[in-house]
């Protein structure tokens, strides 16, 4: 018999805050993050703004040497695990290492790590390279450093699978608890590439947001009329992930429950995705088939809503054909209109979101929506939250290279 699997413990560093309450109060005000970039001279790109986090102290969660040994990716997502096992209360006892695991994911790993020391060996100062750029540069790192924090010993994953990574890193861990294997799974994503190889890199394929410099709170604008790309950002979200009995019995405080999974491939191209959004909704269509529950009982969608003319469409298009003539009836937002794309931060910090709003029944806004593109047509929560006590919601996130996975998670009920 498949066993139920809640959620108990969240952290999150966020461009709103560094905290879940901080940051999930600033979302509900419909406050952006989004500003102008700071970590490097962005003067000379189309796109100068950027999600960042400004606000975080790597003092506060690591030591000294972590913080010169390891990539700001890996302090983001050290931090968020912290600060998801002080709330889950969570202890792992002697003989229970082996029956919690830890799965992390990233889309873009050590960038800033690699371009710093790249910059020293063009100026021919090959002795200053760290000997940590190689452990930084095999981005796994960042699983092994939460699970020697947290003495998890189960199963270990770390995966690379661009915007999609922090979802899929939430369903796997879903699996492995539903099906037996462990009885507590940390899971998560994080990611730190504003850098300037990346952004530039961004600036030149087209897909970021570059009309909204002097404006930058204005410029992720997920299914408006005029939105021209998405706006990176940084971060990370980490969950415990617990079996429904074990949590029981320590008497964790749970958030929701996680009751479904999908996960689908396009193969179709790069960075577009399949213009008839087939993927998408197979996607969706596993995780409410894996529910148990029909789509008519999703009352809210946390959509990708990644600000780019392509994704948006696509999505809304692959929304309508699963739900047919009740779509409109259906609540959804987009997070990312206030904290960017935190790359494989994303699907773990937008699971937590919409674990809050199942919990607390408020529907985050999505901002920026001042025209909705008429191929966007749908009930996106435009401006201002929306209170509604809401018993299942679907979360998504659709990557680079057509990689799509969704998540259903339920108001916890006894």
């Amino acid at each position: 018999m498949a066993r139920r699997v809640v959620i108990t413990g969240m952290g999150a560093v966020t461009p709103l805050a560094v905290g879940v309450e901080e940051s999930w109060k600033k979302l509900c005000a419909g406050e952006s993050g989004i500003k102008k970039i700071t970590q490097f001279d962005a003067s000379s790109l189309k796109c100068q703004v950027a999600g960042e986090v400004t606000d975080f102290s790597a003092e506060d969660f690591l030591t000294p040497k972590k913080i010169r040994r390891a990539d700001r990716f890996i302090h983001f997502i050290v931090a968020a695990t912290k600060m998801a096992m002080e709330d889950s209360q969570l202890k792992v006892n002697a003989g229970e290492e082996y029956r919690v695991g830890v799965i992390a994911a990233s889309a873009i790993g050590s960038c800033k790590t690699f371009e710093a020391n790249h910059e020293l060996i063009v100026k021919g100062l090959m002795k200053n390279v760290t000997p940590y750029l190689v452990i930084n540069l095999s981005a796994n790192t960042a699983a092994g450093e939460m699970a020697a924090m947290c003495r998890a010993q189960g199963p270990h994953h770390f995966l690379q699978e661009a915007c999609s990574a922090g979802t899929n890193a939430i369903g796997l861990g879903f699996r492995i608890i539903k099906y037996g294997e462990a009885e507590v799974m940390i899971v998560g994503g994080s990611d730190a590439g504003i850098s300037p190889t990346l952004m530039a890199s961004l600036d030149n394929l087209g897909a970021v947001a570059t009309s909204w410099n002097e404006e930058p709170h204005r410029s992720s604008r997920p299914f408006d009329k005029k939105r021209n790309g998405f706006v990176s950002s940084e971060g990370s979200g980490v969950l415990i992930l617990e079996e429904l009995e074990h949590a029981r019995g320590r008497g964790a405080k749970i958030y929701a429950e996680v009751v479904g999974y999908g996960s689908t491939c396009d193969a179709y191209h790069a960075v577009a995705p399949l213009p008839s959004g087939e993927g998408a909704l197979k996607c969706m269509e596993l995780s409410i088939e894996e529910a148990g529950i029909k789509p008519e009982e999703i009352d809210y969608i946390n959509a990708h809503g990644t600000s780019t003319i392509a994704n948006d469409e696509t999505e809304t298009l692959a929304v309508k054909n699963l739900f047919g003539p009740r779509v409109k009836e259906i609540m959804i937002s987009a997070n990312k209109s206030m904290i960017g794309h935190m790359w494989g931060a994303a699907g773990a910090v937008e699971a937590i979101f919409t674990a809050k709003t199942l919990q607390e029944g408020i529907i985050p806004p999505t901002i920026n929506l001042d025209e909705a593109d008429p191929k966007c047509d749908l009930d996106y929560v435009p401006h201002k939250a929306r209170r509604s006590d809401i018993r299942f919601a679907l979360s998504n996130s659709f990557g680079f290279g057509g990689i799509n996975a969704s998540l259903v998670l339920k108001k916890y009920e006894e």
